[in-house]
């Protein structure tokens, strides 16, 4: 019995360690490709800009585009926010200090990303 509950403890960890490997490797947006700068607009408080880089990924594949959110009041930490397959532009609207459109698809900064990989 002690064997078969170490086996399926062990079993786990290593399903848990396979599952976060392909997560890091594919679907992890601190890994996207940095890309050429496009635009970027700031809040209308100030208090994030939010910066659009561009991505060719080469003759296979198409453009996309990467929104990198910046914290101008937290020592300008980043973070992906935006990541969106066969684009190559970027229109960046703040409708309020905490909402931004980006190509259409509305974020609430403090909690929402938009990566085309989980929709």
């Amino acid at each position: 019995m002690k064997i078969l509950k170490g086996l399926i403890i062990v079993g786990l960890l290593f399903a848990a360690l396979v599952g976060y490997g392909v997560y890091w490797m594919f679907f992890d947006m601190n890994r996207l490709p940095t890309g050429e700068y496009l635009t970027e607009e700031t809040s209308p408080n100030g208090k994030y800009t939010l910066k659009a880089y561009v991505t060719n990924g080469g003759a296979p594949t198409a453009y996309a585009v990467r929104g990198e959110l910046t914290f101008n009041k937290k020592n300008n930490k980043t973070k992906n926010v935006y990541w969106n397959y066969r684009e190559e532009s970027a229109k960046i609207t703040w409708t309020d200090n905490n909402t931004v459109v980006i190509n259409g698809h509305t974020l609430d900064v403090r909690r929402d990303k938009f990566d085309f990989r989980n929709q």
